[in-house]
């Protein structure tokens, strides 16, 4: 995996539309007292990707119910915000999985190379992927999924692997995939 992948222009105009898909899904079904749910995005400052996202990514994509007593709110699965994290879900993977084996110079070279991220939140990430999501309710109902085993040690950039495609189509099937992750943060929980 290759940092440009990070600067594909189609990549950030695709995601947002997935997320529409994933919206209209969860707002089809309705809520779960039978009510109709009314969109009631909120505001997100996303952090990671190019100077200009475009549309899309200051609003994170939600509903609330239309019944008095119930006012439940319901947020659809997204592949652009992994849960409450403040990055970006494709920075935050391909960081990460960049980050694979991070010895000094590796990890002084991503510093400089994704600009704004400190060595410590790299290393963070890191430790995340490897201990908290390795040990998830998640990750250990999908790992039997892949026919080669993932290791937990290796994770992001194995899990990446395991999706067929170029750099692009990896990186979104692997979004796809922890699409999960960003509807019950406290499962997963790590610091932005």
């Amino acid at each position: 995996m290759s940092h440009r992948v990070l600067q594909d222009a189609t990549l950030w105009g695709l995601l947002p539309k997935f997320d529409e898909d994933l919206a209209e899904q969860a707002r089809a079904r309705g809520c779960r007292c039978g009510g109709v749910l009314h969109r009631a995005d909120y505001p997100r400052k996303p952090r990671g990707g190019p100077v200009a996202l475009g549309a899309g990514y200051d609003r994170r994509l939600s509903f609330c119910c239309d019944r008095d007593g119930c006012r439940g709110r319901v947020t659809p699965p997204s592949v652009r915000l992994l849960g409450r994290k403040v990055y970006l879900g494709a920075f935050l993977v391909l960081a990460s999985a960049l980050m694979n084996g991070p010895t000094p110079r590796r990890v002084a070279a991503l510093v400089k190379l994704l600009g704004g991220v400190s060595e410590r939140t790299l290393r963070r990430w890191s430790a995340w992927w490897r201990s908290a999501f390795a040990e998830s309710a998640f990750w250990k109902g999908s790992a039997g999924r892949f026919a080669t085993p993932v290791a937990a040690m290796l994770l992001p950039h194995a899990l990446l692997e395991r999706f067929g495609g170029d750099e692009r189509e990896r990186l979104v099937t692997t979004l796809r995939f922890l699409t999960p992750v960003t509807i019950d943060p406290a499962r997963f929980a790590m610091a932005p």
